[in-house]
């Protein structure tokens, strides 16, 4: 299994779109061929700050299956546009 850790930067004072885009957005990923789980945690000390983690069966699932797929279109549409600066996304074993 692999760990997707995204540290998530929202532009000031949209955290609340944001989480309400994110209802929306984890149905497509949920649904995606390869995913096993996930949890979005907001920062404590940080008000527009998140960590996203997901666990995929393989890295080829979520580089390949998840972000070269149509429904990954769609969750860009819901989500990238409240990012500032874009995230860095690294994978664990």
């Amino acid at each position: 299994m692999i760990l997707e850790v995204a540290v998530l930067n929202i532009k000031k004072g949209f955290s609340k779109d944001f989480e309400n885009s994110f209802e929306e957005a984890q149905k497509i990923i949920s649904s995606m061929k390869g995913y096993v789980s996930h949890e979005l945690k907001k920062s404590i000390e940080h008000e527009d700050k998140y960590i996203l983690l997901v666990n995929w069966e393989s890295i080829e699932d979520h580089e390949i299956g998840f972000r070269k797929s149509e429904e990954y279109q769609q969750w860009k549409t819901l989500l990238h546009h409240f990012y500032e600066p874009f995230p860095i996304v690294e994978h664990y074993r």
